[in-house]
């Protein structure tokens, strides 16, 4: 087996996503109604028609984009005969997207999930009040400088500021207090690093801030039923395969305040042997960085029902 498939995370959204698969795919259909019922609310109508100030909202996001991105597997298994143990020989997923492969490997429910992100999302936005945090990517920086420019931006304001994401590509985020990540873009600046952008977040995710919502989240997976997934995740904590329920478990609560380590992720699943790569729900924001980060590699989008044909080709 050669291939692994991946999940995106927040920031792929875009009003409209999904409504296509709906329309064409009655077992799209069915997903959207399950998230909805799991969550006693139309997300669905916020998907498809916005407004898009109430999707991006980190606990309408987190759901709303698993829920595509099951769409999408549950249309290629009933079009394409998809058998996702069978075709690939590990899931991923960027930050939430860790939780639709998780689904997608039938470790966790579709209601569950659902329930599970819309706690994730209200919790990380409730952990640091809005305006006092921030994330920076800093585009042309490898991991290293990036830490470096972290670590010293923390040591200059006394505030937190933190590697968040390693995308891969030259592309590493930071997050943090505000005043500490305007001071990483500073001195990103400073060290040459090429471009340093605010990212268009509500909250600085997968830092020590986000303490509150990892304790949060560490109550309701002690109770969620998590199985063994079909095939092993490569998380993104440690960019190593898991397949024990209680390492997943114990994983989860980690990723909150812990790095997406994304590159070493990407790189660990190229080294045991995968060459396709397949993405699977909103946007291509990680089939697009696949080829910066494992040049011997491949991946494609299948997002909408056009993307039917080109999976079947590609498989």
């Amino acid at each position: 087996m050669s291939t692994a498939f991946i999940f995106p995370g927040q920031g792929s959204q875009a009003v409209g996503m999904g409504k296509a698969l709906a329309d064409s795919f009655p077992v799209a259909r069915a997903v959207f109604e399950e998230v909805d019922a799991a969550l006693g609310q139309p997300l669905n109508k916020i998907m498809f028609e916005g407004p898009e100030s109430e999707l991006t909202l980190t606990a309408n996001a987190q759901p709303a984009l698993m829920a595509v991105s099951i769409a999408a597997v549950r249309v290629l298994e009933s079009e394409a005969g998809l058998d996702l143990a069978r075709v690939a020989k590990f899931v991923a997923g960027h930050s939430l997207g860790e939780y639709s492969a998780l689904c997608a490997a039938g470790s966790l429910s579709l209601s569950d999930t659902a329930r599970l992100l819309r706690l994730r999302g209200a919790a990380m936005q409730a952990a640091v009040p809005v305006g006092e945090g921030a994330m920076a990517a800093l585009l042309g920086a490898e991991l290293d400088a990036a830490q470096e420019i972290a670590v010293a931006a923390a040591g200059a304001t006394g505030l937190v500021c933190q590697v968040a994401n390693d995308n891969g590509g030259g592309q590493v985020v930071v997050s943090g207090s505000k005043v500490a990540v305007e001071k990483a873009m500073e001195l990103a600046k400073e060290r040459g690093i090429k471009r340093a952008v605010l990212l268009p977040v509500s909250a600085p995710f997968h830092c020590a801030l986000m303490q509150g919502a990892a304790e949060a989240m560490q109550a309701a997976l002690a109770t969620a039923v998590i199985a063994a997934p079909r095939l092993p995740l490569v998380a993104n904590v440690t960019a190593s395969p898991v397949i024990d329920p209680e390492q997943i478990r114990r994983l989860l609560v980690e990723q909150v305040t812990g790095a997406v380590r994304w590159r070493e992720s990407i790189v660990f699943m190229a080294e045991a042997g995968v060459t396709k790569f397949v993405e699977c729900g909103a946007g291509k924001v990680l089939a697009g960085l696949l080829k910066r980060i494992a040049p011997g590699v491949s991946g494609i989008s299948v997002g909408a029902p056009a993307d039917l044909e080109a999976y079947r080709a590609y498989i």
